[in-house]
């Protein structure tokens, strides 16, 4: 099968990261577009410093890469504010100069980066052809009316386009913030940690096996939104007590010393017949497993923040 050169945007990112380590394992020539360089990324990447807001660049990029496939991952997702942040409406502007770049320079497969947010989180099973699709913040709304649009143009234009609806990723490089490396650094650290009553359910994902599941379907000929997800709906106080059991510090965690926020959903659960049975992926990670390795992984980050 011959190489397949493809263009990555946020691969220096948490999903991007695993994504590409995902990718060196396969018959892609990589190329990423990023604002500054990565350091320390895989020799097999090659490395293009473009700011996505500068449309004469991405175009000059594109036109010198000249990709068959594209893996859009870039957004800005910084936890407490993306929600709501004006900058979604930027990223939807830069994701279509991007579509347009790479569709002038002759692609024809692209894979974007979705999410859950993008449903409606009343219905207690959130599939990608039955349940309604019903944003509750802006940065659902942004991504599903992008898909919208990059929908609609990749159909006129003949494209390729698959939308990866991303739940709830955990593991390595992820912001410190989130819930499993917060719960985990401060229980390595000895340190009390507030969390809430636990009692929400969440599809939680390992982010290699996001990654994985990303190039999974790059490789495939699926077109259509696809949930990004384990399948399986586990409580976060199940989550929290696992990483509290692996740690040896449970009696350092603090149930219900947190606010619930008004509009939390009480479950999100994926369905994942697209994932696993049209495509054939399954995640290599289970939760214990993968919580596992978010715990080691942390470990020694947090040795390394000390040495230095």
């Amino acid at each position: 099968m011959p190489v397949a050169r493809l263009v990555i945007t946020g691969a220096s990112g948490f999903i991007g990261r695993h994504a590409v380590a995902e990718l060196c394992t396969r018959e892609f020539e990589i190329h990423a577009l990023l604002r500054k360089p990565w350091q320390g990324a895989p020799a097999a990447v090659t490395q293009h410093l473009v700011d996505l807001n500068d449309t004469a660049a991405l175009n000059r990029a594109m036109c010198e890469i000249a990709p068959s496939r594209l893996l859009h991952l870039a957004w800005d997702v910084t936890p407490g504010c993306f929600w709501s942040a004006p900058a979604n409406l930027d990223w939807v502007a830069m994701s279509l100069h991007l579509y347009r770049a790479f569709a002038t320079a002759g692609g024809r497969r692209l894979v974007v980066a979705g999410s859950c947010a993008e449903y409606a989180w009343s219905r207690p099973l959130l599939d990608e052809m039955r349940t309604p699709l019903a944003p509750h913040s802006l940065y659902g709304a942004a991504k599903h009316g992008l898909h919208g649009i990059l929908e609609s143009a990749a159909e006129q234009a003949g494209l390729e386009l698959a939308w990866a609806r991303i739940f709830i990723p955990y593991g390595p490089y992820e912001n410190k913030s989130r819930l499993v490396p917060s719960v985990a650094c401060a229980l390595l650290q000895g340190r009390e940690i507030a969390c809430g009553d636990g009692q929400i359910e969440r599809d939680m994902i390992h982010a290699a096996d996001a990654g994985a599941a990303l190039c999974a379907i790059l490789e495939s000929s699926y077109t259509g939104p696809v949930n990004i997800a384990s399948g399986q709906c586990v409580k976060l106080r199940d989550v929290i007590g696992k990483i509290g059991a692996l740690i040896g510090r449970p009696e350092l965690i603090r149930y219900a010393a947190r606010p619930k926020a008004p509009d939390e959903p009480p479950k999100l659960a994926a369905a994942t017949a697209i994932l696993h049975d049209r495509l054939g992926f399954r995640p290599r990670f289970t939760l214990d497993d993968g919580l596992a390795d978010a715990v080691n992984w942390w470990r020694a980050a947090l040795w390394r923040e000390a040495r230095t």
